[in-house]
């Protein structure tokens, strides 16, 4: 299928969680724990999101895990020190998401004003590459984040409670790391420069198209763009139409990873006060 005909459906979250009891709990915990090291799409990441926020809103339940209250309030003391962390990471994320999203849409604005044969379209397209540089270098350092606040290692003393709660933060990394890399550079074009954009083009409307994420694919659109508009390619309107159509892919995706986040931003405070008045009333 080719890339231009992609169309990606933004998974609705619902506004207020329920709790899930013990054996949700693990086998949502379980079907997070076996995808962190799949290859994640948009949709993916998205019900990842959802699956955390709702580990998340039931992490007060699983304190009955724990036969030693000791124990059980050292993970709560521990989980409440990493929640800062995560809550920071989530919030970064966020931020870089809904620049993503501002400037995907300032283009499309830019597309639809002036079309393909203005050349000064140029001046928007590179504009946008000059953001696209600037956030691989934030997604970049924010992985480095992430590598440090992994989990320490797990004891064969950890009672339930705490190895719950430790792969939970594991998981929580791993979602993370996988969304901020499928808003990174596509790898191939990263990896090989432009000169692979006319293959890279090919391929798109030969094969599956799943190996180039939505970002990938309007990198490779608005190269075609620019070399379409320098030459006066009489396939420039083609390309303007391939350009708009994986700019609005790409604006449902961070759509979808945006909403998604605001409701885990939520479920992680929300499951912190629960942590914290855990502690206090145990005092």
């Amino acid at each position: 299928m080719a890339f231009s005909q992609i169309q990606l459906r933004s998974i609705s979250l619902p506004s207020r969680l329920h709790p899930i009891n013990s054996t949700g709990f693990e086998s949502e915990l379980q079907k997070l724990r076996s995808s962190k090291t799949a290859p994640f799409s948009s949709e993916a990441i998205q019900r990842g999101i959802l699956g955390l926020a709702e580990l998340y809103n039931s992490i007060e339940e699983q304190q009955s895990l724990s036969s030693n209250k000791h124990h059980r309030n050292q993970a709560i003391e521990e989980s409440l020190e990493e929640s800062i962390e995560i809550l920071d990471s989530c919030s970064s994320i966020r931020e870089l998401v809904q620049m993503i999203k501002e400037n995907t849409q300032a283009l499309q604005s830019a597309l639809r004003r002036k079309g393909g044969v203005d050349p000064t379209i140029q001046n928007d397209v590179a504009s946008y590459f000059s953001f696209r540089k600037k956030t691989n270098k934030s997604i970049a350092k924010a992985l480095r984040t992430l590598k440090n606040n992994a989990s320490s290692s797990k004891n064969i003393h950890d009672d339930d409670f705490t190895r719950v709660m430790r792969e939970v933060n594991d998981v929580t990394i791993a979602i993370f790391k996988s969304a901020l890399v499928h808003l990174s550079s596509s790898p191939a074009v990263k990896s090989g420069g432009w000169n692979l954009v006319s293959r890279l083009m090919v391929a798109a409307k030969s094969a599956d198209c799943s190996v180039i994420t939505e970002v990938g694919c309007v990198d490779i659109a608005l190269k075609n763009l620019q070399v379409c508009v320098k030459n006066g390619d009489s396939k420039i309107f083609d390309a303007q139409t391939v350009a708009r159509r994986s700019l609005q892919n790409l604006d449902s995706c961070v759509e979808g990873i945006e909403v998604g986040l605001e409701k885990l931003f939520r479920q992680l405070l929300q499951s912190r006060v629960a942590l914290l008045n855990i502690l206090t009333d145990d005092h």
